[in-house]
């Protein structure tokens, strides 16, 4: 468990308990938020795995969370499945960034993950999720895959936005469907939730691939999709994105 508090003009940590192989970092101050980088240190994610993340951005904080490396979803074993589950809230007048790096499914991983995102009425929001479809270097094709995925937010309790996704079996085969992913290996999910989200809706789609699309869901709720064949590409695209949006404060791991 970790929290955000506003003080002094800056966000400064509030709250830290932590146990298990999910250890959080706090690198030095790089603007207002307080940026909290989390490190599985058991390397990924296998099957009876069970990694649970709550995140708190106190009321006029500003919390930015990301991962140390893209997250790895190994083989399980017969009748295993990996949990990982993340529930963050942002307080009045709170910011919040959700950043994290890939999930890289494996082939013959078992994966059951969920975020869970409660935002005060005037709460602000960036969130990212990117997932890539097996190793595209190694000529990797998932023929044996369970995973499923659910991002929830809400907005004082009251339903902002869901998504979710439950892959199995042949997935390279899935994807490879004109209607589906046209052979793509890796995917991005992003949410704006600001006042300011209907003016960031053209640049957004100036900035996409052709690949990727974006919606005005809300007048302060913007959701974007994009599909890459691989994630060298998504970077590409999502990078100068985050960037925009963030107002320039994307953590360093991205860069990395």
């Amino acid at each position: 468990m970790v929290s955000a508090k506003a003080a002094r003009g800056r966000s400064t940590l509030g709250d830290l308990r932590q146990s298990g192989a999910m250890k959080l970092l706090f690198p030095r101050p790089d603007g207002a938020a307080l940026q909290v980088i989390a490190i599985n240190t058991a390397g990924g994610l296998t099957g009876g795995d069970a990694f649970t993340l709550t995140a708190c951005a106190e009321e006029g904080a500003a919390l930015s969370l990301t991962t140390q490396a893209a997250e790895r979803a190994y083989r399980a074993q017969p009748g295993e499945v990996a949990s990982v589950r993340n529930t963050i809230t942002a307080k009045p007048g709170a910011t919040l960034h959700w950043l994290p790096q890939e999930t890289i499914l494996y082939e013959g991983c078992a994966l059951r993950r969920s975020l869970s995102v409660d935002l005060a009425d005037d709460a602000s929001l960036l969130l990212v999720e990117p997932l890539v479809f097996g190793r595209a270097a190694m000529g990797e094709a998932l023929r044996h895959v369970n995973f499923r995925d659910t991002n929830r937010v809400s907005r004082a309790g009251r339903p902002l936005y869901l998504d979710a996704m439950t892959l199995r079996g042949d997935v390279t085969a899935h994807l490879a469907a004109p209607h589906v992913a046209a052979g793509a290996g890796a995917l991005a999910t992003l949410i704006y939730v600001a006042p300011d989200a209907e003016a960031r809706l053209a640049p957004l789609r100036a900035q996409l691939p052709k690949s990727g699309g974006a919606s005005l869901i809300g007048p302060d709720l913007l959701a974007a999709r994009i599909l890459a064949p691989d994630s060298f590409d998504l970077r590409q695209s999502l990078v100068p994105i985050l960037r925009e949006l963030s107002g320039d404060t994307l953590p360093r791991s991205w860069m990395t």
